[in-house]
């Protein structure tokens, strides 16, 4: 077997393993760029992944510490779907993606890498994404780095405007 060198990948390799919840600590920072934080909602809020499966592979997360989809509040809910629906526009504009992967993993079992806090992936698609390297080479190639694609994702919504509330009305008294 041949070896394909990829050194650059040892900084994600080396990221030291963080005691708590991840998305509890980026969430309770305020330095959006260093934590890849996109937008805040009320009840949630979208992450991009720092192991990204594809450019654009972002996160929706609620604030609240809970892997428990069963339950979550009406309202995380659908802030959560109305972010993700965001994302799809957001990544549409900012890529062109030819589809999406959406969805959870819930459970260790399950594939979650964190388990303990409910998050929906959302992963932009494009026809020949998958070719020799991840099936034959088990690598993935990005051809972009984690803040270029940040940066392109900033841009982007300032073309994509995110709804004031994800929040659905509800009858009055």
């Amino acid at each position: 077997m041949e070896r394909l060198w990829a050194p650059w990948r040892m900084a994600y390799i080396e990221v030291p393993q963080q005691q708590g919840c991840v998305f509890c600590a980026k969430a309770g920072e305020e330095q959006d760029r260093e934590q890849l934080i996109l937008h805040r909602g009320r009840r949630c809020f979208l992450i991009m992944n720092l192991f990204p499966y594809n450019n654009g592979h972002l996160m929706v997360a609620p604030y609240r510490h809970t892997a428990d989809l069963i339950g979550l509040t009406g309202e995380e809910q659908a802030e959560m779907m109305g972010l993700t629906r965001y994302c799809v526009r957001l990544l549409g504009e900012a890529f062109r993606p030819d589809a999406f992967n959406i969805g959870m993993n819930l459970g260790k079992t399950a594939g979650a890498g964190v388990a303990d806090h409910l998050h929906m992936h959302v992963v932009p698609r494009w026809n020949g994404d998958t070719n020799f390297m991840p099936v034959l080479g088990e690598t993935k190639v990005l051809p972009d780095a984690l803040h270029g694609t940040y940066d392109k994702l900033k841009a982007a919504q300032k073309r994509v405007e995110a709804p004031e509330s994800f929040v659905p009305e509800t009858a009055g008294p």
